[in-house]
């Protein structure tokens, strides 16, 4: 499953700045990638917990700010249109997961 983060932050002062770069960037270390500026992706094993990602992006999330979170499906995600410079692109595979025996 893939778990799409988009959200709206408020920048207007240097302090929503500064809170808004921090909110991108605590979800870098988590492990999502940047799609799009303020659209993020994480690959989620199955078995992992979407209300806990939930509530940990809830308490970091700046006053003011709006995000939502999207579940994909490996089928959703492969079908998704992604264009760049007008040039249709594969969209990015499912990663391995890793057997532990």
């Amino acid at each position: 499953m893939w778990c799409l983060v988009m959200f709206d932050l408020p920048v207007k002062t240097a302090v929503e700045r500064r809170e808004a770069t921090r909110f991108r960037n605590s979800l870098l270390d988590d492990g999502f990638s940047m799609v799009q500026y303020s659209v993020y992706v994480q690959y989620l094993p199955l078995g992992v917990n979407l209300s806990k990602i939930a509530r940990n992006l809830k308490s970091r999330l700046p006053v003011h700010g709006e995000v939502r979170i999207v579940p994909l499906t490996d089928k959703q995600w492969s079908e998704a249109f992604r264009f760049s410079n007008g040039t249709v692109e594969k969209s990015e595979e499912t990663p391995e997961q890793l057997q532990i025996f």
